[in-house]
């Protein structure tokens, strides 16, 4: 996953870091600064899915097997405070050698629950890491 959150400049941008990785599963934080703030002075929704549906974009590649997001749906519980650090643990729940099944969680403050997404992949040929050595 390192390899794959190395070139992904709008994790960068938005101060997502990877708090802890295995086989099947990442989690990752991402503190709410002023700049994602909306009208109504909480954390802007699309920001909170980009934190999810990041952490389940290198879940689902975490057995180094080129996936992509096929579909997502997102249910949010709770508003995100500005200076809020949100982690965001997502868990493959079904593979095939097609697709995938996973479930992210966002956290919050404390624990509190902000959201919670699942997500559907699509595996393509591939790798992320190459292991070109001879």
């Amino acid at each position: 996953m390192h390899a794959l959150h190395a070139n992904d400049t709008a994790a960068g941008w938005l101060g997502i870091e990877i708090v802890g990785v295995g086989p099947g599963m990442t989690r990752l934080a991402m503190t709410v600064t002023d700049r994602m703030i909306n009208g109504q002075g909480v954390c802007h929704g699309g920001l909170i899915f980009s934190l999810a549906e990041t952490a389940f974009g290198y879940a689902c590649n975490s057995s180094n097997q080129v996936s992509f997001a096929a579909g997502a749906a997102i249910d949010y519980l709770a508003s995100a405070r500005l200076g809020e650090r949100l982690t965001a643990e997502a868990n493959e729940h079904w593979t095939s050698t097609r697709s995938g099944i996973s479930d992210v969680v966002v956290t919050g403050a404390g624990g509190r629950r902000i959201a919670v997404l699942r997500g559907r992949s699509s595996r393509a040929d591939g790798s992320i890491v190459h292991n070109d050595t001879p």
